[in-house]
């Protein structure tokens, strides 16, 4: 099953899979670092929205939020959940808006779904040309080389009769620009069991890779993936988050 497949058939079940993710700890954090570096605006766009989990929290800040992706159903769930925002069906790598705007997230490393490097570099550009003057572009990313392929993140949880397992994991054979996404999802109703397993093609570098495709166009500040506080990244953890302030080029 392809991976548009599977994001469109389990849209209805794409919450239930991110049941344990604090979206709120995510976009106040995000909102601290906007208001730190960023140019004063609210005008927002959130990248990869999926089910606009995100956009809802910046909207209940007081953001013009604004979101893409490239899953119709999942968009219109957004939709549902954030009447106030206005949703289009794109791919982030070459997307356009009709108004700039001064915040772009991307959470939940969905930048690696850029899939290269080189669509990567359309993605960041594409962010560049969407920012107003002193807008901030701010996503999470993995670093290629402290991919640990052993680990695995689990969780299951119950809605109705329906019993659900979710496990994910990294991995990367050590060479060259691509990692993949593994997914295992399983639902279990009445015993009786739905399997689906699925893998995504994903971009992989180095961070100091990363930040050289930012830099022409960002200043670019790495700090530690904690969303409880702001402090500098270590250079030795194997995620970060970039805050990027559009360059005045």
């Amino acid at each position: 099953m392809s991976s548009t497949a599977l994001y469109t058939d389990l849209s209805g079940y794409y919450d239930l899979m991110c049941c344990d993710i604090n979206y709120q700890a995510q976009s106040n954090m995000v909102q601290r670092l906007h208001q730190l570096f960023g140019n004063g605006g609210n005008a927002h766009l959130d990248l990869a929205c999926g089910t606009g989990p995100h956009i809802r929290h910046f909207i209940d800040y007081g953001y013009r939020s604004s979101g893409l992706d490239i899953h119709q159903p999942m968009l219109d769930i957004a939709q549902q959940r954030c009447p106030e925002a206005s949703f289009t069906l794109q791919n982030m790598c070459g997307f356009e808006l009709t108004q700039q705007v001064d915040l772009i997230t991307c959470f939940l490393y969905s930048i690696h779904y850029s899939q290269s490097i080189a669509l990567l570099k359309q993605c960041i550009v594409s962010a560049y040309t969407a920012l107003n003057a002193g807008g901030v572009f701010c996503f999470n990313a993995v670093d290629k080389d402290k991919i640990c392929n052993h680990s695995i993140v689990r969780h299951n949880t119950t809605l109705g009769d329906n019993h659900f397992e979710f496990a994910s994991a990294w991995y990367y054979s050590g060479t060259g620009e691509q990692q993949t996404l593994k997914l295992n999802i399983t639902k279990t109703t009445a015993n009786i069991t739905q399997h689906w397993q699925d893998q995504h093609s994903m971009v992989a570098l180095h961070f100091s890779a990363l930040t050289a495709l930012l830099a022409p166009y960002f200043d670019v500040q790495i700090l530690a993936h904690d969303y409880d506080k702001i402090q500098p990244w270590d250079n030795s953890a194997g995620n970060a988050l970039f805050v990027c302030v559009k360059r005045d080029n």
